[in-house]
């Protein structure tokens, strides 16, 4: 336990529930690591209180905080300003303060597309994505892509007016590239062969459903890069199936970590101990 005084900057995580949280762990650990005297602590909070908190937060000795579920819409309501991505997809999961003033982010899409481009060895500018789901972590990525130069985004989810709506939003909020795909075989299977990289945005696959897939097998082509958000299992069926096929894949580990060291950077403005923070989360899960 390090030890907190008055010279402490500290870090939150606002949501409810947390126990299952791997953040406080993972960022302390990375704090000890560099020798920084932060500490990153829990806070539950109701969705009444938090307006309350924030604001309580932002006069106290803090760098910022995270944001998670239920708060990441609502705690847009409680800031100064919003950095545009963020104010793109709708949502805010991380927060800087600086002297009082409460400036939100979303390092959810950047934390899939550092750890895309350093599993996979390619850059996201210019390529075509095939996204499965159309809920709050496709949004994410979807429009940090969208932001980051891709060329197409074909986005395909069960509710075919969600996936509509995202592609509605990318298109006029940042450029036109994105495109509804219906659940259809054949159109799926047209679409994914036009794609880079495949990404599973859905929590198909999750434990304890591991024998689940997203997508039939018979669709995914060999040439394509797979990604899985899902981390638990760290293999997904969906993983298994694309690396039988001889596909690069991406598990879902990488973005939990990816994300939190974007974070780590605008509260510290120091270089994140990336491996440490992997072996936090990889010791937790077992």
């Amino acid at each position: 336990m390090p030890v907190v005084d008055v010279n402490t900057k500290l870090v939150g995580l606002l949501g409810n529930p947390l126990g299952h949280s791997f953040s406080p762990a993972m960022h302390n650990k990375a704090f000890e690591t560099l020798g920084l005297n932060y500490f990153y602590l829990p806070i539950e909070v109701t969705a009444d209180d938090l307006p309350t908190v924030a604001a309580g937060i932002a006069k106290m000795n803090f760098a910022g905080y995270n944001i998670t579920i239920p708060h990441k819409i609502r705690i847009m309501d409680c800031l100064d300003a919003i950095d545009p991505l963020a104010q793109a997809i709708g949502a805010v999961n991380t927060v800087v303060l600086e002297k009082g003033h409460a400036t939100g982010y979303n390092t959810d899409g950047e934390g899939f597309v550092r750890s895309l481009e350093a599993e996979s060895g390619m850059t996201v500018d210019g390529k075509r994505y095939f996204i499965l789901g159309s809920g709050g972590a496709a949004r994410a990525i979807a429009m940090t892509l969208a932001f980051k130069g891709a060329q197409k985004i074909f986005l395909c989810n069960r509710t075919e007016q969600k996936a509509h709506d995202l592609a509605v939003e990318i298109n006029t909020k940042v450029s036109p590239c994105s495109e509804v795909v219906p659940r259809d075989p054949a159109r799926m299977a047209s679409a994914v062969q036009q794609a880079d990289v495949l990404i599973n945005t859905t929590s198909i696959g999750m434990h304890p459903e591991e024998d689940r897939i997203p997508i039939e097998s018979d669709l995914i082509p060999a040439g394509v890069i797979v990604s899985d958000i899902v981390y638990n299992p760290a293999r997904t069926k969906l993983l298994q199936v694309a690396e039988a096929k001889g596909c690069k894949t991406v598990p879902g580990l990488g973005m939990l970590v990816y994300q939190g060291t974007e974070g780590f950077r605008k509260w510290t403005e120091a270089e994140p101990p990336v491996e440490v923070m992997f072996e936090v989360v990889r010791a937790l899960k077992g």
